[in-house]
């Protein structure tokens, strides 16, 4: 464990209900998408909380080491990084042809929209 002791998933978990309530308090499209960008990095913060072992050196190999941290949880958020980053591009593209159109990125006001059709 590290030396935040269980501090780092309380920090975790309040991050994650942070961002879960904005998106489901939210009707503005652009700010559930800050609550999805904030709750998708609590949970990359969780993965390399998991991926650290105290004391462990990287995994090359060295003279007197008997403990190595496995890289694969960080390579795997960097992955992650790199899709969320794409799909907020996206997101906020969508978004700004959702304002074109409509005039509005509020969610209520679309849904008013559509059942007035």
């Amino acid at each position: 464990m590290s030396g935040l002791g269980v501090w780092n998933y309380v920090i975790i978990i309040f991050l994650m209900m942070i961002g879960l309530y904005m998106v489901m308090s939210s009707s503005n499209l652009v700010k559930k998408l800050i609550g999805l960008n904030v709750f998708q990095t609590s949970v990359f913060f969780l993965y390399i909380s998991f991926g650290y072992i105290e004391g462990a050196t990287g995994p090359v190999m060295q003279e007197g080491a008997s403990l190595y941290s496995n890289p694969l949880p960080h390579v795997l958020i960097l992955t992650a990084i790199v899709v969320g980053v794409a799909t907020t591009a996206v997101g906020l593209a969508l978004s700004v042809r959702i304002k074109e159109s409509f005039g509005t990125i509020e969610e209520d006001e679309l849904h008013t929209m559509d059942s007035s059709l």
